[in-house]
């Protein structure tokens, strides 16, 4: 140990000589500011109360400066350098505090990699949730393109044409059909206040009012809502019963006029 300090006390002498010829430099430097500022001053006291130029502001810069740097001798002056003895100790304490700290700085750069590394993998799991997803889509599209590329039939305007004909007449007989059902159940059901049913009569004009039956003033509903769709509504006259105008309403088969309450209109069952 003792080999130690004598190989380690001309590395100590030489920091110290270091040391106080770097104060002797500052020390020379600051004597040579104070005689540039001793000369300036002298030539200020010879000028007497002129106006400032520019060499005025430098002196002003350069005392300023004069009394920092006297501040920092004084400081250094005051302060005993410490210099850390090299021995194998002190080598090992230093190199062990690096050590450390480099590995507590690697441990927050490792969490922070998991970190990631763990969000990346959530991300990943989440992309390749979506692409199963696509995948199975694209899957079922492509058969069921390919079941309808199977099923396509040559196009025909003549068959179609022929078609929606015979739907046509189907349609226009059942209706017929039910139109016939409806008369017959109405005009047994709900006849007229004398007993006796009124026949429907086209382009016959009498000299007083007659009763419609039920199944008429439901035609005439039918046949307003469907001709005048932007106004529906028919005006009440005296041929319609009031008992059956009370019925429609109460069941929620005829609607009454916000504004005219003369005038009703069929529930549009069909929108």
């Amino acid at each position: 140990m003792s080999m130690n300090q004598q190989d380690l006390d001309p590395v100590n002498t030489t920091d110290v000589d270091q040391v106080t010829d770097a104060e002797k430099k500052l020390i020379k430097e600051c004597e040579e500011i104070w005689k540039d500022m001793e000369e300036c001053q002298n030539k200020l006291s010879l000028v007497g109360t002129e106006t400032l130029t520019n060499s005025n502001a430098q002196l002003s810069l350069l005392i300023m400066q004069a009394k920092y740097l006297a501040a920092e001798l004084s400081q250094w002056q005051k302060e005993t350098p410490k210099i850390t003895p090299l021995n194998e100790d002190v080598l090992a304490t230093l190199a062990k505090e690096k050590f450390q700290k480099l590995r507590h700085d690697l441990e927050m750069v490792l969490s922070t990699m998991q970190s990631k590394n763990e969000k990346l993998k959530e991300d990943l799991k989440r992309e390749q949730q979506w692409l199963d997803e696509q995948e199975q889509i694209l899957e079922s599209l492509n058969r069921v393109y390919n079941e309808l590329k199977n099923q396509v039939v040559p196009f025909s305007e003549s068959r179609i044409f022929n078609e929606l004909k015979t739907k046509m007449v189907n349609i226009k007989e059942y209706k017929e059909k039910l139109l016939f059902t409806l008369g017959d159940f109405l005009e047994d059901h709900f006849p007229l206040p004398d007993g006796e049913v009124k026949k429907k009569k086209k382009n016959i004009q009498e000299p007083t009012a007659q009763l419609v039956t039920l199944h008429e003033m439901l035609e005439i509903l039918i046949n307003r809502l469907f001709d005048v769709p932007h106004d529906p509504y028919v005006k009440i006259s005296d041929s319609f019963w009031p008992p059956y105008i009370e019925l429609l309403l109460r069941n929620g088969i005829a609607l009454r006029h916000s504004e005219d309450p003369n005038r009703i209109r069929l529930e549009a069952f069909h929108q």
